[in-house]
């Protein structure tokens, strides 16, 4: 199935899915604007890492996607506030799960592993 969104194609929801939450700092970004909305300089606090470059270019990207709204308050010195928007809370239990199978994977329980791909699966 091959479909367009904002005029870009993909090749199935998986595709566009990632395309939306990938990079290192989207999903960080997501999770740590889900208890509240945040300022530009808190967002850079959180995330000591990250340049004021990929941060500033991460939040448009989120915001062109519709998963976080950006809002200018008209004062001096300017504040901008960052919170998510419906779409972008729908994506966070989503978010959740990826981080529990993360832990699950991380932990090395046996039942959580993948499977061994060698040849003694039942034939």
């Amino acid at each position: 199935m091959t479909f367009a969104i904002n005029e870009r194609n993909y090749n199935c929801p998986l595709e566009l899915t990632l395309s939306i939450i990938g990079g290192k700092w989207k999903i960080l970004i997501l999770v740590l604007l889900r208890r509240r909305t945040k300022r530009y300089g808190e967002l850079r606090s959180d995330i000591p890492d990250i340049t004021h470059k990929m941060l500033a270019q991460q939040l448009r990207e989120l915001e062109r996607d519709g998963m976080i709204h950006r809002r200018a308050f008209p004062e001096v010195p300017p504040r901008v506030e960052y919170s998510l928007t419906a779409e972008g809370e729908r994506l966070i239990p989503v978010l959740l799960q990826m981080a529990d199978w993360g832990m699950r994977y991380h932990t090395g329980d046996p039942a959580d592993l993948p499977a061994s791909s060698g040849g003694d699966a039942a034939t």
